[in-house]
């Protein structure tokens, strides 16, 4: 058995390290490049929608939602877009605990929060 470390689509510097057996690195892989074509696909569509005037930047949203996280404490580790919900997730860290807010790309709202 091996160990390797892959990058997982859409959030930067994280990596998932996974015990391989024979013949299962190509299934992980193949995983990753699917993911990682969603992912492009994704940002493609929201950059169409914002030039379109269809929805916000992820800039603006990100000046609205990541100071009110960072003021509670709360580290931002990155952004990623769901392009069927046109809606962008935004996942924070504090005290150890993984949290996300979801943000209507289109107005700028917060749908949810996990915590």
């Amino acid at each position: 058995m091996t160990t390797r470390r892959f990058l997982l689509a859409g959030m930067a510097g994280a990596a998932l390290t996974v015990m391989l057996g024979a013949g299962s690195a190509t299934s992980v892989v193949a995983a990753g490049v699917a993911a990682q074509e969603q992912s492009r696909s994704d940002q493609g569509t929201a950059r169409r929608e914002m030039r379109a005037g269809n929805q916000l930047s992820l800039s603006e949203i990100e000046d609205r939602i990541v100071p009110r996280m960072k003021r509670g404490g709360a580290e931002y580790l990155g952004p990623s877009y769901d392009s069927t919900a046109r809606a962008y997730r935004f996942k924070f860290i504090r005290n150890g605990r993984v949290s996300y807010v979801d943000v209507d790309a289109r107005t700028g709202r917060i749908i949810s929060r996990s915590r």
